[in-house]
């Protein structure tokens, strides 16, 4: 199966995100190639893939076409690349390992193959500083899991062509993704600094004894958190000001919000800081695994997935 010009896609490393992404790509119906170096992943691939599968049944995300056996495994990062019409790296984040990787993957994928990175905060234009092909490399950010949550961020570096920030858009878009641009290089992108943000206050207010983890957590995912699962920030201030929309709520908010800004706090991750958060969260999680965690997340996702798409509106 074609999607916007690709049917093969190359997925370099195959930890956490690299497998989420071959399993939604095979659900896509394209055809994998894997490769890893650690000992033992091509059968940690297949159990993760295979894990990832019953979800993006339940969810309606088999495309034709779709089957675990498009995917290949190779010792070789050059064998998975050599016919490859897109690539998804998804290594550790550390520059000097991304940009070796780069250097290798433009000199083993066809010219006509974008190289995309799975980075969660490394600038694109250092990790093109290597290529032959900088022209080809862009961001191509998920966010976990990846097999489900649509969002990818898309960002060029300063060597990058905007053609092929279009063609990584069409492609994520291609594929079912809900792709958006960074139009700017900055640490973290988008959605990594507005968390980011989040956590530093949830932090602050642990540290300063306002509220238990557990209750940081019931604040956010029984509160604002339902409303952000189904339209983003500036939407559901549109909504709050009622008929008068964005401009109403400014105008009677506008002072307090401001206020609050200024006195959001700044904390340091001190040992005994992390020591309270850890202990926090292991409280809060009582005798639940980490694994029956994970599936109730899933499933509720993909519950509200299907909600979403189900409306013209939220979707």
């Amino acid at each position: 199966m074609e999607v916007a010009g690709v049917k093969r896609v190359a997925v370099v490393a195959t930890g956490v995100i690299g497998a989420s992404w071959a399993a939604y790509f095979l659900a896509r119906g394209l055809n994998v190639e894997a490769t890893d170096p650690a000992a033992g992943a091509e059968q940690r691939l297949r159990q993760a893939v295979a894990r990832h599968w019953t979800v993006l049944q339940r969810q309606g995300a088999l495309t034709p076409g779709a089957s675990q056996d498009r995917l290949r495994f190779h010792a070789a990062l050059e064998d998975a690349l050599v016919h490859a019409d897109f690539v998804q790296e998804s290594g550790p984040e550390r520059l000097d390992i991304k940009a070796d990787l780069f250097a290798r993957m433009d000199a083993a994928a066809p010219p006509r193959a974008l190289l995309a990175s799975s980075s969660s905060g490394l600038p694109v234009t250092e990790l093109q500083a290597r290529c032959k092909r900088p022209q080809r490399v862009v961001l191509g950010h998920p966010f976990s899991p990846v097999h489900l949550i649509p969002l990818v961020e898309v960002c060029g570096g300063e060597r990058t062509s905007p053609e092929a920030v279009a063609q990584a858009m069409a492609f994520y878009a291609a594929i079912g993704k809900r792709p958006i641009h960074v139009r700017r290089e900055i640490t973290g992108h988008i959605a990594n600094r507005l968390q980011a943000a989040l956590w530093r206050e949830a932090f602050h207010l642990v540290d300063q004894g306002v509220a238990s983890v557990a209750d940081i957590d019931t604040a956010i995912a029984h509160g604002p958190g339902l409303r952000w699962a189904l339209m983003g920030p500036f939407m559901n201030l549109h909504l709050s000001g009622g008929e008068g929309g964005m401009e109403h709520l400014l105008a009677h908010l506008g002072g307090p919000i401001e206020a609050w800004w200024q006195d959001l706090g700044a904390p340091s991750l001190t040992p005994e800081l992390r020591r309270r958060v850890a202990q926090g969260v292991e409280e809060a999680r009582g005798e639940c695994t980490n694994a029956a965690l994970a599936v109730a997340r899933d499933d509720a996702l993909t519950q509200l997935l299907r909600v979403k798409q189900a409306s013209d509106v939220l979707d």
